[in-house]
Formats: structure tokens, sequence, C-alpha cells
């Protein structure tokens, strides 16, 4: 008896790697892995709690908002939102799409390279948040924060997903993410001034079907494998994509940290 069941085309490395390719990387929205990677969530729901304290702010900035869809859930998970909400952000694709997104909430969003002072008068906000900046400065935060004003942001800890990079780079040495690591962000922060309030780190379970996923994951968190092209490290892929099919999903582990800081002062 014949069979009903559809056709379905042999998943090759080559068809594979060009799904990878071929996605758009602007912007943080994930939800193209659905189906084909997976990432444990930490325990302290981020989002969730960024739109609580939104919903006591009066003014609030976002470093690094990415393409504007965190802090967009949060705004609209906030009911009371506040009067002035700004936004940084210095990739151009990111910029107009968090623009466009954000633009309903009456947010700003301001182009500004990582690297640079931020564009804001000094006791500016009373609120600062940020999901995964490159590179936290302390000095400039603690700077447009009002008195009694609160950081509040969730980090990439140290070598988070260093599985997958060595995999591609080889065995890096501990110090390759020392700057990532809590406790070295907690003395910068509090150099700078700020006091911490909390800061708690999980180590979590991510999962790649299939090298489309990592291509593209690859592809979109540029800082993981830098100067990343499916061109220089095919032969890696190549075996990688023999070790998912053979052996299942390929298992790395994510770090993450929750900062709260506070600016001494009454507000």
């Amino acid at each position: 008896m014949a069979s009903h069941e559809p056709h379905r085309e042999p998943r090759t490395f080559e068809k594979l790697v060009a799904e990878g390719v071929a996605v758009p990387t602007e912007g943080w929205d994930f939800s193209w892995f659905e189906g084909r990677a997976r990432e444990e969530r930490p325990s302290w729901r981020y989002a969730v709690s960024l739109a609580e304290r939104l919903g006591r702010a009066g003014a609030a900035l976002d470093i690094q908002t990415g393409g504007g869809e965190v802090l967009d859930f949060a705004l609209g998970r906030a009911g009371k939102t506040p009067a002035l909400t700004a936004a940084t952000e210095h990739w151009p694709p990111n910029v107009a799409k968090a623009t466009a997104l954000l633009r309903p909430h009456g947010t700003v969003v301001v182009a500004a390279r990582e690297d640079a002072p931020l564009p804001f008068s000094d006791a500016a906000f009373d609120l600062v948040t940020s999901r995964h900046p490159v590179t936290p400065h302390w000095s400039e935060i603690a700077r447009v924060l009002r008195p009694g004003g609160t950081y509040f942001a969730q980090h990439v800890g140290p070598r988070s997903v260093f599985e997958l990079v060595e995999h591609f780079l080889g065995p890096l040495p501990p110090e390759q993410s020392a700057d990532r690591d809590p406790g070295n962000e907690r003395a910068g922060a509090e150099a700078a001034g700020l006091r911490t309030v909390d800061l708690r780190a999980e180590r979590l379970r991510v999962e790649f079907d299939d090298i489309a996923a990592v291509v593209h994951f690859l592809r979109k968190v540029v800082w993981m494998v830098p100067d990343f092209t499916v061109e220089a490290h095919e032969p890696r892929l190549r075996s990688l994509h023999e070790q998912i099919e053979a052996e299942g999903p390929f298992v790395a582990h994510s770090t993450r940290h929750l900062f709260e800081l506070r600016k001494p002062g009454r507000p």
C-alpha cells in the first residue's frame, strides 16, 4: 500500500546552512529559533520585573536596546508608563527597528555608540536599564542616574555558550571573558559610586537542533565568534552538522546575572 505521508527533502548541510544565512539578523527577536533551538530562561523573569519597575518610574532610560523588543514588551505590561522614556542603540538597522516599535509608547530612540558618553544630562533618570549590554559604562550610568535612582539589568556572564565558541576557536583561557565576571562588574559599579542591592547569577542549558540554528546564532550574536563567516568556518560547521545528525542536539550553557544597583542619596 502506498504511503500518504508527504515527501520530505533531506536535511542536507548545504540547505541548512543556506537557511541560517538567509534569516535577517536585526533586532533581538529570537522567534525564528522556535523548533530548532532552545535556551533555558533565568528564574528572575527579567522582562516582567522590568515592567514592574517601569510602572513606578518617572523617567527611564534603556541602554543598548537592540530592536526594542524587550522594552516594548515591558512598557506594554507596565500599566502606567514613565513620563519620559528614552533608549539608546548603535547599529543603524536596530535604531530603525526600535524607533518604529517604541514610538507608539512615546519613547525616544537615540543613536549612540556603545563606547561613547551617554547623550543625556546629569541626573536625568530615576531608572536606567539594559538587557545584555556589550560593556556597561559605570561612570556614565552613575552620572545620568538621579540620587536614589536604580540601575536594573540582565548581563551576559563569563564563558557564555563557550562550548560552541570553543568548537570554532579552540580552547580559550579563563581570562578571555574576565570582563563579564559578575564580581568584576560589581567592583566596577561600586568604584563609580553605585551600591549593590541585588546580584544573582545562573548557568542555563542551551540546545541547537541543527546547523542552521548555529549559523543564524553566530551571525546574530557577532561577538561569540568574531568575524564569523560560513566560508571561513566551513570545516568546523560541517563537523558540527555531522555530530548533531549522529548524536542529537548540541548542548551548551549560557551564563546570566541580574544587577540591581542604587545611586546613593535622596530621590
